[in-house]
């Protein structure tokens, strides 16, 4: 009997796994689109620049997948990693700060094609207060934990100031919230069964700086 990822024995996976099964996936959409029926580990490694061993040992901690000699059914290895990934399903998410980046957090269609539909907006400004953005109603960030329990929130997306952002993350906590995407420029001290990402865009352009100063190239870049 194959192994599925709901029979195979809970591992601990590493973060670099699961950045690799999110490029497999967006691959295989592609794939898909290209209407490849079945697809190599040594074809899916060249387009994401890893190596076929690579492939094979992400995909080994989840069970089998394909057939040795005829490759990956394309569809069904994109469900798989889907279902792995946990975005065949939708998860409902609240926005907390309506400014420039909350605003365009909103309108992000990429969110909801994974399945991560954004369903309540807060903020404490009251010219925004019970205003109508992109078809959402924004709420008194002061309702914000009853608001996320009522509304069965289960993630949420920061995107407050610095200053403010650790006080909105106790509340958010409180209301027993366990994943959080994180825009503001802090780092958040949660309990440790709670999940926080950090997207902090001022780091990524201090990378690239540094790296166009010192002609600087990480290792394993450019080779194929």
């Amino acid at each position: 009997m194959e192994e599925t990822p709901e029979s195979t024995p809970r591992k601990r996976i590493s973060e670099s796994t699961i950045h690799r099964l999110s490029l497999y996936f967006r691959a295989l959409s592609l794939l898909e689109k290209e209407n490849y029926e079945t697809v190599s580990s040594k074809e899916l490694a060249k387009r994401e620049k890893l190596t076929p061993a690579q492939v094979r040992k992400d995909l080994s901690f989840f069970g089998s997948f394909g057939t040795r000699g005829l490759g990956y059914p394309v569809t069904e290895l994109k469900a798989r990693v889907s279902r792995i990934l946990g975005i065949d399903r939708v998860w409902r998410v609240a926005l907390i700060g309506i400014g420039n980046i909350g605003s365009a957090l909103v309108s992000y269609k990429e969110f909801i094609k994974q399945g991560f539909h954004i369903v309540k907006l807060f903020d404490n400004d009251q010219r925004k207060i019970g205003s109508n953005h992109k078809g959402i109603i924004v709420s008194d960030i002061k309702n914000l934990k009853t608001e996320l329990h009522e509304d069965n929130i289960e993630m949420v997306v920061i995107a407050v100031p610095a200053t403010v952002a650790q006080y909105i993350v106790d509340d958010v906590v409180e209301a027993n919230i366990k994943a959080i995407l994180n825009f503001a420029p802090i780092n958040l001290k949660v309990p440790p069964d709670v999940h926080v990402r950090n997207e902090n865009m001022a780091m990524e352009l201090e990378y690239l700086s540094f790296a166009m100063v010192n002609n600087h190239m990480p290792k394993g870049a450019g080779k194929n």
